[in-house]
């Protein structure tokens, strides 16, 4: 049985300290959080990354403002499903009348893995 498995989650953070563009604060997080990782075992392994489900969650102040289908269009592999909530943070410059926008991004990539096609010895150790 094909079962998806999660292969990697990873945090990241952006801001837009400027143009109180939620879309650019979430992709940036997004790409803070992508670029943590190195996802090697589609090369290792010989494995389909078009297989690869993309699950991100963006927190931001005011999620109605971020254009998730532009957020998905960063992600460089997998199927990808975006969507905000409520989180991150606005910082008001009341002298200069500005907000900066603070947004993180929760990026898990998930794997349909064959369950017989692993399986742990009695040592700890892969066969």
């Amino acid at each position: 049985m094909t079962d998806l498995k999660r292969i990697i989650l990873e945090i990241g953070t952006g801001n837009d300290l400027y143009g109180e563009d939620y879309t650019k604060a979430a992709n940036r997080a997004v790409q803070d959080a992508i670029h943590h990782s190195s996802i090697i075992m589609f090369r290792s392994l010989g494995l389909d990354p078009a297989h690869m489900i993309v699950n991100v969650t963006i927190g931001v102040d005011k999620p109605e403002l971020v254009d998730c289908e532009l957020v998905a269009q960063t992600l460089p592999r997998g199927q990808a499903n975006v969507t905000a909530t409520n989180g991150g943070m606005n910082v008001v410059d009341t002298e200069n009348g500005t907000t900066s926008v603070i947004a993180v991004a929760s990026v898990e990539a998930l794997y349909p893995i064959e369950q017989t096609d692993w399986k742990v010895s009695a040592n700890g150790d892969s066969d």
